[in-house]
């Protein structure tokens, strides 16, 4: 009697701790097993899966050792009870499948019948088995799947819902299994915009429904809706399945996406000889982007960083040694979202083949050790100043690669100012100089290339020689950009 009234009280005991068993639980997989020990020191072994809506999860508790009387509970994150089995056929175990109700997390209890105040003790094992998946409406799919379904008049169209990726590419078909049924296929995204959807199957002598190649462009839960063309009626075959190159950028509509510090191994071949990745920027974020050669195969790496469109910024064929292709220390112009293109010299004409390691990373801001007030400059931007008595110098800071070609432009726009600038490198020493180069007073550094990689600082002042006057003064604007190399 206390033990039947122990087994009764154990779902209102499951819910009460459904917040301490979420810490305590251990994550499982929806197929495959686990083996563990109960005794007085360990009386339940917590876990938990994530279920989709309409999957059918079998479970299989068995006792190994044979003084152990196990019991099964699952219950939801709400704390609501699922599932209780105690003994299946007269054994000490149990065998039962459950449907999930909802889609969420699930806590699976292994206990030993009548929990703490238990006397059975010892080894267990736990099978778990997807099943599949119910046809009913609303039953939430996984990659893979199948299932059948009826289309009536009573019953015109069914609805699955999947969970998707950005540039995950899929497959999805519906095929009549009886009847006279059309199948006809949709796929609505978040916002109950259809994406896709077909009657029947291009190119193929069939009234079955296909779309090929549907590629995801943002994360997010999708719907398919599975329904009839006219007034058809039959049952259906419909699979959701996700393809080969899905999820590696096989694509410039769906580009992988990664951050700084990431890192990414695939491969080229003649079917596929470039792949995409994607990230975002920050204006003046200095970006390193390695594109090497894997052990197996002979690909020459070439590596291309191009905006949001596609139009190429900067590439590479092997400055990274050997056949390994790098960008180093790129400066973003502006913040947005910027493009990797992963290929082979001579892209789709080329030759080579095989594995490559593709990494992104950022190099910390170079200016965050300069004092705030310091003015600091990107290439292809303008400041305007004022020289006078009280102002005889401006100071601007600059990041630059060694290699890189760069014209500075100091340009007068009012008063009789005879503008002077000085390019200095990270030590203050002067690399380069300019008084008149611009003409009229105005001064001119033109397609200097930097002897190496560092900071470097632009003088902007005023002619102070022995000849002319000293003493001008005016507003100027100053142009700092870079050239071709």
């Amino acid at each position: 009697m206390v033990a039947l009234i122990l087994s009764l009280l154990l779902p209102l005991v499951c819910l009460a701790q459904a917040n301490d068993l979420q810490a305590d639980a251990a994550g499982i997989s929806q197929a495959g097993s686990i083996r563990g020990q109960l005794n007085d020191a360990n009386p339940r072994d917590v876990y938990f899966l994530d279920g989709l809506r309409g999957e059918v999860i079998g479970f299989e508790l068995s006792a190994i050792s044979a003084d152990l009387d196990p019991t099964l509970t699952v219950f939801d994150e709400t704390g609501e009870l699922a599932l209780w089995r105690d003994d299946s056929a007269g054994g000490l175990g149990a065998q039962t499948d459950l449907s999930i109700a909802r889609s969420g997390r699930y806590f699976i209890i292994v206990g030993r019948f009548g929990q703490q105040q238990g006397r059975s003790s010892g080894e267990y094992a736990l099978l778990l088995n997807r099943k599949g998946v119910l046809s009913e409406r609303g039953s939430s799919l996984r990659y893979g799947d199948s299932v059948i379904g009826t289309i009536s008049d009573a019953n015109p169209e069914v609805y699955y819902t999947f969970q998707a990726r950005q540039g995950d590419i899929l497959t999805i078909s519906m095929l009549r299994s009886s009847g006279t049924l059309d199948p006809y296929l949709q796929v609505v995204d978040g916002e109950r915009f259809v994406i896709a959807q077909n009657d029947d199957q291009i190119g193929a002598d069939t009234r079955n429904a296909r779309i090929d190649a549907l590629i995801i462009a943002r994360s997010g839960t999708y719907i398919i809706a599975a329904t009839r063309y006219d007034n058809s009626a039959g049952s259906f075959v419909l699979t959701l399945e996700e393809t080969a190159d899905s999820g590696r950028g096989s694509t410039r509509l769906a580009p992988l996406e990664v951050a700084y510090g990431d890192s990414v191994v695939d491969s080229l071949d003649n079917q596929q000889f470039s792949r995409y990745y994607s990230f975002t920027a920050a204006a003046g974020d200095l970006v390193t982007i390695d594109l090497q050669r894997g052990d197996s195969g002979d690909l020459d790496a070439f590596v291309t960083l191009a905006d949001i469109n596609y139009q190429t910024l900067i590439e590479d064929d092997d400055s990274g040694e050997g056949q390994n292709a790098r960008i180093a220390d790129y400066r973003i112009p502006v913040d947005g979202r910027y493009h990797i293109i992963a290929t082979r010299y001579e892209g789709a004409t080329g030759a080579t083949s095989g594995e490559y390691r593709l990494a992104l990373d950022s190099l910390d801001n170079p200016f965050a050790d300069l004092p705030p007030d310091t003015a600091t400059l990107n290439y292809g931007t303008s400041v305007t100043g004022t020289i006078n008595a009280d102002n005889p110098a401006d100071l601007y800071v600059f990041y630059g690669r060694a290699g890189e070609v760069v014209s500075i432009s100091m340009t007068r726009v009012d008063g009789n100012l005879d503008a002077y600038l000085e390019l200095l490198d990270n030590a203050q020493e002067v690399v380069a100089g300019n008084d008149d180069g611009g003409n009229n007073q105005n001064a001119l550094i033109a397609n200097y290339a930097l002897p190496r990689t560092g900071m470097y600082t632009i003088r902007a002042r005023r002619f102070s020689g022995s000849e002319g006057n000293p003493d001008t003064s005016g507003a100027y604007v100053l142009v700092l950009a870079e050239r071709q190399s």
